[in-house]
């Protein structure tokens, strides 16, 4: 029998001026990994991050 599928999953959040930038400090892009309630959260999360390749805090958006 296989286990459920849990409530919280584990989500990758990448920086949104480091995709769209190419010049920038450093080449590359900032990615972090958290994790939400699947059932509160149901929308993409977006958090503010510090990001080390543009060396400020931006917004850091769930992709797949």
């Amino acid at each position: 029998m296989a286990k459920a599928k849990g409530v919280r999953i584990i989500v990758t959040l990448e920086c949104t001026e480091c995709r769209s930038n190419p010049d920038k400090r450093s080449p590359g892009v900032s990615r972090y990994t958290s994790t939400k309630n699947r059932r509160n959260t149901t929308a993409r999360l977006e958090l503010k991050k510090f990001c080390t390749h543009c060396n400020k805090h931006t917004v850091h958006k769930e992709i797949k």
